[in-house]
């Protein structure tokens, strides 16, 4: 419950400063969590980022004033914090379908993005299984490409990067190259500001693995929270990620230290009601 009157406080204090500079970091604070795990839970608990969340409240906002008085449409921009009226024209026709001075016809439709809330739901007594796993810093070879996470973008764009990547025979020639045997899905880097991350497939390897054609990056010294996933991909890794967020984050004394996400796929049938995976997530103690 405590968990989620911090939210709902962070929600609110955010609709009280949609026409004012929002820094993410006083958000974070009211929520008494690190900006990182901040953005991080409430993209996942809501679907959408942090950064969209108030671009399209702000976007409802500003169609309701222009709806319902005189205001110019500069007056607006720049309230609702665009620095030119074009800009402004921009985004307000990818929200809307139309102009600013459009939303002044009679009868015109507009979209309204509705203000969030978080309710408790009581799931039952199923527990969650976890281990705590203090792991050095490691070497990853692998193939990567930067995606936005705006409109959900990752969800789709991951998937196709994995089906590419089976196909042209990357995977099967990085377990070839690799110290081990199972495949690392790795969020690299995550800009919660630009609403970008890196995202890798690859494999663990060392300093002196030779990468060939691919690329190398180190994967810093972390605690990490490593759940399993059993059951048919991806419905049942992407059940755990939400659960994760949804159930453990909030049940325990821990927070996300800001450090990458893995996902660990061992060979086998990821359509088998029995295939194994994991999901390992760098952790601390709030």
């Amino acid at each position: 419950m405590e968990w989620l009157i911090r939210m709902k406080n962070a929600l609110d204090y955010m609709e009280s400063k949609m026409t004012e500079p929002l820094r993410i970091e006083e958000v974070a604070k009211v929520a008494h969590v690190s900006p990182f795990h901040f953005q991080r839970m409430f993209g996942m608990l809501t679907g959408v980022t942090v950064a969209d969340y108030i671009r399209k409240r702000r976007l409802t906002l500003a169609a309701q004033e222009l709806a319902i008085s005189k205001i110019k449409v500069l007056d607006v921009a720049l309230k609702y914090g665009y620095d030119s009226p074009e800009a402004f024209a921009k985004a307000f026709r990818k929200a809307h379908g139309l102009t600013p001075s459009a939303a002044r016809e009679p009868g015109v439709q507009l979209k309204a993005f509705p203000r969030l809330s978080f309710h408790l739901s009581l799931k039952g007594d199923q527990e969650m299984e976890y281990r705590i796993v203090e792991k050095d810093a490691f070497t990853v070879i692998g193939k990567s490409m930067e995606v936005t996470t705006r409109e959900g973008e990752n969800f789709r764009r991951i998937p196709e990067f994995w089906n590419e990547c089976n196909a042209d025979g990357t995977s099967d020639k990085l377990i070839e190259i690799g110290t081990g045997k199972d495949w690392l899905g790795i969020c690299m880097s995550m800009d919660m500001e630009k609403e970008l991350l890196s995202y890798w497939i690859g494999v663990e390897g060392t300093p002196d693995t030779d990468p060939q054609s691919y690329e190398t990056a180190v994967v810093p010294a972390a605690s990490w929270a490593v759940f399993t996933s059993v059951g048919p991909m991806p419905h049942a890794i992407q059940n755990v990620w939400q659960r994760i967020f949804q159930e453990w984050f909030p049940g325990t004394g821990y927070e996300h230290a800001g450090g990458p996400e893995l996902e660990l796929y061992p060979p086998g049938d990821p359509d088998a009601e029995d295939y194994v995976c994991e999901v390992w997530i760098p952790v601390m103690k709030k």
